[in-house]
């Protein structure tokens, strides 16, 4: 069976998910579902990051296994046809090796969590960043963020559901910086990452932001390793897949 590389772009706001639940409707079964029209032999597509529900996509990737042997551009453009009116496109396809696994294959994961520092709601970023009414101190967060870079416990940073075996991760890079009128992005890479680790470190980076924790008190939230110690854990809203690679991309 031909197998196909997907790198998936998605507003998460009407999905419960990435994977496919019984609650409501997910990305994954949507996908399936529109790549059954097109091979109804077509297997399960797994993707490279369970996104939580709220939760955008700039560069998910995921694998896909079809009995039809096929162009990679026919599989892309028939996908985003069947996926119609769905928020998803498939932005690129390619022929993938049989060993090729979108989850257990990468390397290396990407995320961008916008933030939007201003008293007025948001209007055309609703849904699509997190707006907070006060000023940030982006120069405070990104201070207090570089105590993230390495491996570290982060079970202060870890959701309470989370079924990972180890709260111990490495975190390779996280940089805040300022857009522009009022916004600021958070970008993070690692290998993997804990449930909800990104929105509960942007949350309690945002404590810093506003003067209520110092860089100090940040770091000392981390080495506490004590989910009590987190602060409030930032919405979906503003958070992005933004990239996975694998091998030396």
């Amino acid at each position: 069976m031909p197998r196909y590389k997907l790198t998936v772009e998605y507003d998460g706001g009407p999905f419960v998910g990435w994977q496919r639940q019984e609650n409501g409707p997910s990305v994954q079964a949507a996908l399936e579902a529109a790549a059954r029209k097109l091979d109804p032999s077509a297997g399960e597509i797994y993707g490279a990051g369970r996104t939580d529900s709220g939760v955008h996509a700039l560069g998910q990737v995921a694998h896909l296994d079809l009995v039809k042997d096929l162009p990679a551009d026919t599989v892309r453009d028939a996908l985003n046809h069947h996926l119609k009116p769905e928020p998803i496109a498939v932005l690129e396809a390619e022929a993938a090796a049989a060993a090729f696994h979108a989850r257990f294959s990468a390397t290396r994961r990407g995320y961008i969590y916008r933030i939007i520092a201003r008293r007025a709601p948001l209007t055309l970023d609703k849904g699509k960043a997190w707006r907070v009414p006060k000023a940030l101190d982006a120069d405070a967060m990104h201070a207090a963020a570089q105590h993230l870079v390495g491996t570290h416990d982060f079970t202060t940073f870890r959701d309470a559901q989370c079924q990972a075996d180890s709260p111990v991760k490495s975190l390779d890079f996280i940089d805040i910086s300022a857009r522009g009128r009022g916004e600021l992005e958070v970008a993070v890479e690692a290998i993997s990452f804990l449930h909800r680790q990104v929105r509960s470190i942007v949350g309690s980076l945002v404590e810093v932001g506003l003067g209520k924790w110092s860089p100090a008190d940040f770091k000392a939230a981390l080495e506490a390793a004590d989910r009590r110690r987190c602060g409030p854990v930032a919405p979906p809203d503003g958070l992005y897949l933004h990239f996975v690679r694998y091998g030396r991309d």
